[in-house]
């Protein structure tokens, strides 16, 4: 049966490095490097590597064999696997949905850095009030946000095999070897600042690795819990309904449980090789100080450790934000894959058609966000007590209240109503052995509804 998207993965390796291009992005770059810098290190490290073999492995499972059991977007998926939930194909659609008004939008930030350093101007980046200045100005945030949506939109335009196949079989493995090798490099770095005081990429490594419960309380260990929680939805593709649309293009005789350890392998290789490389750099050049900058860790720390190292921080900027757009790319093409595969579904309409209507749309959307800076600034209060501008409050919409809703609701649907069965059939296909699926039915059922209830309730302010 062929995906009324009109195309297919050619077999397990082309579906696995899309899979994995998908996951791999700025959640392993940008996100998970400063979460694990502020909550602990190591102890976020292991709290995140424990959710993802658990939680992490058993909805990747669910979700891929939705898509390949229904061949469906996640739209009418839902509606196949029990009649009457198709609100939840709608609740997830509106997850990429939302994703997409901002996702090319930072890609842009990271096509700016590029340009900065491949016209050697490292040195402007590691003024603090470059990327300030930079996301409020009139027109540059604008013209960068839209050279990436249309380089996203290029490769979701060509189609499955053409374009999401062939452009990640080529990106993910040099993503890799950049990764690695900037790590290594991070673990050689040794710096003596004014007061010299010497500090050493491998006292940096320790930092990374070692987990800090100093000052740990429950309090702050259930947003921990639910920092790494979020993380890996957004790393994973997990409850946007991403891998379920890849799930549909898998042909019958692709190996499905290779394929989820080989995804997962690749994510979390990445994610914790993405804070090898980051994470002793900041230390060294900018102490456990530089730890505590957030989001604003790769935009606006790391350029001046590219500058602190000299004349080669230049072209270990630029391989970094290059590796970083690679990045970035192949998850926004996964967003707008899914996006368009259900338009098409629903609409009966051509890829090429679709694509161009939705490129249209985000356009004029993520230039609002954009705007969100300058002339459309606004500070909103959140029921969690923070307050966002217009980019955050979509990242909270998308990331905070829409995945651990799917996710709890897709739990009760395969756990409780169709049975973790249903999942274990699709997996055990071709007399395939799924080893893990009493872990699988057990986390399905018992562990994932409750856990989701928890992170809810924390991520809407009501505990």
């Amino acid at each position: 049966m062929a995906t009324k998207s009109g195309g297919r993965f050619t077999g397990q390796l082309g579906f696995v490095l899309a899979a994995a291009g998908s996951a791999v992005g700025l959640g392993n770059i940008w996100r998970f490097p400063y979460l694990a810098a502020k909550d602990g290190g190591g102890l976020f490290l292991v709290i995140y590597l424990f959710l993802l073999v658990t939680f992490g492995f058993t909805m990747l499972a669910a979700e891929l064999s939705i898509g390949r059991k229904t061949r469906q977007s996640p739209v009418k998926a839902y509606a196949i696997v029990r009649p009457g939930w198709g609100f939840l194909g709608v609740l997830t659609f509106l997850v990429p949905a939302i994703i997409m008004t901002y996702y090319s939008v930072i890609g842009g930030w990271i096509l700016k850095y590029i340009t900065v350093y491949l016209s050697g101007a490292g040195q402007a980046a590691a003024d603090s009030k470059f990327f300030g200045a930079f996301i409020t100005a009139d027109s540059a945030p604008l013209i960068f946000n839209l050279i990436f949506l249309g380089l996203t939109a290029l490769i979701v335009y060509k189609g499955v095999e053409k374009g999401i196949e062939k452009s990640s079989v080529f990106i993910m493995p040099v993503l890799l070897l950049v990764v690695v090798g900037i790590s290594l490099f991070s673990l050689t770095l040794s710096h003596t600042d004014a007061g010299g005081v010497t500090r050493t990429g491998l006292q940096g490594l320790k930092v990374y690795l070692i987990p800090n419960l100093q000052g740990l309380t429950f309090s702050s260990f259930l947003q921990i819990l639910l920092d790494a929680m979020m993380q890996l939805f957004f790393s994973m593709s997990i409850a946007m309904g991403i891998m379920i649309t890849y799930g549909s293009y898998v042909r019958g005789q692709v190996n499905m449980n290779h394929s989820i350890a080989q995804i997962g392998l690749f994510d979390t290789g990445v994610s914790v090789l993405a804070g090898l490389m980051i994470i002793p750099a900041i230390f060294v050049y900018a102490g456990m100080e530089g730890m505590a900058s957030g989001p604003g860790l790769m935009f606006v720390s790391l350029p001046k450790v590219f500058n602190a190292m000299g004349s080669i921080g230049v072209f270990i900027g630029l391989i970094f934000f290059l590796m970083a757009a690679f990045a970035a790319l192949t998850s926004c093409v996964s967003v707008l894959e899914t996006l368009t595969a259900t338009c098409m579904e629903i609409l009966g309409s051509s890829r090429k058609k679709t694509t161009l209507i939705l490129t249209a749309l985000y356009a004029v959307a993520s230039t609002v966000i954009c705007m969100g800076y300058n002339r459309f600034y606004v500070e909103l209060p959140l029921p969690n007590g923070s307050k966002a501008q217009l980019l955050d409050l979509m990242d909270y919409i998308s990331t905070g209240v829409l995945m651990p809703l799917v996710a709890l609701l897709s739990a009760v649907l395969i756990g409780w109503l169709v049975k973790p069965r249903w999942v274990i059939e699709e997996m055990e296909r071709n007399g395939e052995r799924f080893g893990q699926k009493k872990i699988f039915a057990f986390m399905i059922r018992y562990l994932c509804p409750p856990i989701m209830v928890v992170l809810f309730v924390k991520a809407t302010g009501l505990l």
